[in-house]
């Protein structure tokens, strides 16, 4: 293997491939080539205006802009989090409004006095990129119910500059059903953190305003549909049961109630009343056996066309998986990179059109990918 270098994200020129990782999709043999490798358990990554410079986030609590210069070193600025368990510095989304306001959104575990929960904040990226200013909270996960498990998360802006937050469960199951807690829900916020007055919950007693749907597991995928303009999510299932869901207003997704999982024990879960129970919505699409998804990206650029109406879910299983689309349908399913053995932890599509993947290890690893 070559020495690791910094690729620019707009030259074609294969740094690095291994044959283990081409095999067949579509259209062709996959180009595999890393772009940077070093990272500490790299978690999100978000693409800069102009698509050369992207944010990238490591578990462990940096935040690193990867440019032409290459890797920079740990930006200011970002908060303290709770690296324990799967807790950590998780994902970042920018602004909307990202090339006037330059801000930066950022969510994280957050310790609490015994237990933690999932937090976001924002912050402006310095013009030199070296820290974030004026760092703010505006939304915190309550109650506190983590020990280091199920904090989610993922952050996504629709087209009208809602931000929505998916959130875990902390690994309590019950949670996911209560109205007046945070677990297992989707929340649905203005860009400052504020509750949108039609939120489907707003203004009802003992239920909590920022919420747009329930019954959620352990959601690590969020991204907005490029043709329809809803919002998609993944999340965990527990031993089988992984699950695509398009969560709309005020409507219960079922867990604990419903799953297609039993506990890692081989146990049925203890509230399950079965795999579709009347008053919560099924899944788009399930896996039985499950691949433990995290990570999602909508394909749509004209690169590589046999890709586009597809989503691209990360495993950390192992692979990359393609489910193919007919309008909010799931078609066909394949499953790439079976042979490469990382856990893949994010996944983007740049502004190039290429794949961005992030590797889940201590030496993580960005990998761009394409079709020959």
């Amino acid at each position: 293997m070559m020495p690791r270098t910094l690729l620019p994200l707009l030259c074609g020129a294969l740094l690095w491939a291994t044959e283990a990782a081409a095999q067949a999709s579509g259209g062709g043999e996959l180009s595999v080539v890393e772009v940077v490798g070093g990272l500490e358990n790299p978690w999100a990554l978000a693409f800069l205006p102009g698509g050369r410079d992207m944010l990238i986030t490591e578990r462990s609590g940096n935040l690193r802009l990867l440019g032409d210069a290459g890797l920079s070193a740990p930006l200011g600025g970002v908060p303290e989090v709770f690296a324990r368990g799967q807790g950590g510095l998780l994902d970042v989304a920018l602004s909307p409004d990202f090339a006037r306001d330059r801000l930066v959104y950022l969510s994280y575990a957050e310790a609490g006095e015994d237990k933690a929960g999932t937090t976001v904040g924002r912050g402006r990226l310095a013009s030199d990129g070296s820290r974030l200013e004026d760092f703010q909270v505006i939304f915190r996960q309550q109650p506190k119910l983590s020990t280091g498990e199920h904090f989610g998360s993922r952050l996504a802006f629709d087209r009208d500059g809602y931000l929505f937050i998916a959130l875990g469960e902390n690994n309590q199951r019950s949670t996911a059903q209560d109205l007046d807690k945070l677990q297992g829900k989707l929340v649905r916020l203005h860009a400052d953190g504020s509750v949108p007055h039609d939120n489907p919950f707003v203004g009802q007693a003992g239920v909590r305003g920022e919420i747009w749907s329930y019954g959620h597991r352990n959601q690590q995928g969020a991204a907005i549909n490029p043709w329809s303009g809803a919002l998609w999510s993944h999340e965990h299932g527990p031993r089988g049961g992984d699950e695509v869901n398009v969560p709309a207003a005020g409507r219960n997704y079922g867990w604990p109630l419903a799953t297609h999982g039993i506990n890692y024990s081989l146990l049925p879960i203890p509230e399950a009343r079965g795999e579709f129970v009347e008053g919560t919505e099924p899944p788009l699409h399930v896996w039985e056996k499950s691949p433990a998804i995290s990570g999602m990206a909508f394909y749509d650029h004209p690169r590589f066309p046999e890709w586009r109406q597809s989503l691209f879910i990360g495993a950390l299983r192992g692979y990359l998986i393609r489910l193919q689309l007919e309008g909010d349908k799931v078609v066909g399913e394949e499953r790439l990179l079976e042979n490469f053995g990382s856990r893949i932890r994010d996944v983007r599509q740049g502004p190039d059109g290429y794949l961005y993947l992030l590797t889940d290890a201590s030496d993580g690893q960005l990998l761009k990918v394409g079709l020959e």
